[in-house]
């Protein structure tokens, strides 16, 4: 299969390839050429499998340039770092409501999926192609930590995550700034994570630079993250009651719109789910997209949720490509248009099975309290924007994006819970090492040249 990118002027990729250049050349997104199509039968074949056995049957439909043993033994080797033996559990709180938890990685939060995988993925590339790599990504919370971890001391790879220094909870940073690797550098900017990504995509579009460095993007502009994550979704849909798979929808909190694209695209792909929420937090630009039709920039507001802290969804731009019937003059226009004046309003604009929600720092303490007042269940600041609201005549499946203990601040606050994980505890003994750079690209260049293997 060959991957293009979103605004048409740059060749097609096998994806290996794609995955290494992460940005196409032309500024847009690698998508399919064409998406694959899962028939019942398909779908039928796949409820029997565990969770490798299932993404690798899924990726075998993508990466069609790794042959099927190798593939395989990358992704089993991605989920032996999980500690719950279902991986993506789902957990029922009411008939009608129900949690898959995607923090059980070593990162505790669900950007592990993808970023373990891709982790492997670059290792297998520098070992068959005996070349290094340096891989840059920017990140409010949560996927920098499990890019880090996804690479962590592996041969021939260097990794640079840039994030907005005072922005990320404590315990966020440390994931990212106490690993004691050599391979690992944490650049604290000043600003926001938006500043961060717009400094990265300048540095991606820089063809010189980033072939001459060997650079790839570890973000979730690159293809592999998002379809990584279409397996969860999967995962999730093939084990609910059979006559119920044809009337959920899953509720997510998304920032940078790639985990809510995953399972858009997979419904896309055939399996018939109803639909999905967008939830949220006070940096609404999503909410307010699906409910007005306009996309605007607003100004970043810190808040509890601190990885939906993101006023730019870098994955808006490939639903975009989709929506405009893959016509990618549209797409560069649209997009042209939004970077010069930071909004773009569509007329008659087609939300498709999108419907969002919006939580603001107020009312997030008391959603935790409610929830667990409810149910018993701790759902950490950016899992309880999804709580929100939801439909009561169709079963809802909520996205629990992080373990609470990434944020005891805020959970102690609602409901006077201390949540704790060892590996969060072991973090506080450890020296933080971070970089402090300026958020340019020029600067960040500087910073790569002088490091870059």
């Amino acid at each position: 299969m060959n991957f293009i990118s979103t605004r048409g002027e740059a060749p097609a990729l096998g994806f290996s390839d794609a995955v290494a250049t992460g940005l196409a050349p032309d500024g847009g997104l690698f998508l399919p050429e064409e998406l694959p199509q899962f028939s019942g039968d398909d779908l039928k074949a796949f409820a029997g499998l565990d969770y490798p056995a299932l993404c690798t049957a899924f990726f075998r439909r993508f990466a069609t340039d790794i042959d099927d043993a190798t593939f395989a033994a990358i992704v089993a080797k991605s989920y032996t770092t999980f500690s719950h033996p279902e991986i993506a559990p789902l957990v029922p709180l009411a008939d009608n409501l129900q949690v898959l938890e995607l923090f059980h990685g070593p990162t505790l939060a669900f950007k592990d999926f993808a970023l373990q995988l891709l982790g492997n993925l670059y290792e297998h590339q520098c070992a068959t192609r005996q070349q290094t790599i340096n891989v840059l990504g920017a990140t409010s919370g949560d996927t920098g930590a499990a890019a880090i971890h996804g690479l962590l001391g592996k041969p021939g790879t260097a990794i640079f995550i840039l994030y907005p220094d005072g922005r990320v909870a404590p315990l966020q940073e440390r994931q990212m700034t106490c690993t004691g690797a050599d391979n690992v550098f944490a650049m604290a900017i000043e600003g926001s994570f938006d500043d961060a990504q717009t400094a990265l995509k300048e540095i991606f579009a820089d063809q010189d630079f980033r072939l001459s460095h060997r650079l790839s993007a570890v973000n979730s502009i690159n293809l592999a993250r998002v379809l990584a994550q279409c397996v969860y979704y999967l995962s999730a849909w093939l084990r609910l009651p059979a006559d119920r798979q044809d009337n959920v929808e899953f509720v997510v909190p998304t920032g940078n719109f790639g985990n809510v694209l995953a399972g858009w695209m997979l419904q896309k792909m055939g399996v018939p789910i109803r639909g999905f929420k967008v939830a949220t937090n006070q940096n609404d630009i999503l909410y307010r997209l699906f409910t007005t039709g306009e996309y605007q920039v607003d100004r970043v507001a810190p808040s509890l949720a601190p990885s939906m802290d993101i006023q730019v969804a870098s994955n808006f731009e490939r639903f975009l490509y989709f929506s405009v019937g893959r016509d990618a003059a549209r797409v560069r226009e649209i997009m042209s248009t939004f970077k010069a004046t930071g909004q773009y309003r569509f007329e008659n604009f087609d939300a498709d099975t999108f419907s969002a929600s919006r939580c603001n720092d107020a009312e997030i303490p008391s959603i935790i309290k409610s929830v667990y007042d409810r149910y018993g269940y701790v759902a950490d600041p950016h899992t309880a924007c999804a709580f929100a609201e939801h439909d009561p005549d169709r079963l809802s499946v909520v996205l629990s994006t992080a373990h609470p203990a990434k944020f005891p601040d805020t959970i102690r606050a609602a409901i006077g819970v201390d949540p704790t994980h060892p590996s969060l505890e072991a973090l506080k003994e450890r020296p933080i090492i971070k970089h402090p750079v300026a958020a340019t690209a020029d600067a960040i260049r500087g910073f790569i040249t002088e490091r870059a293997l």
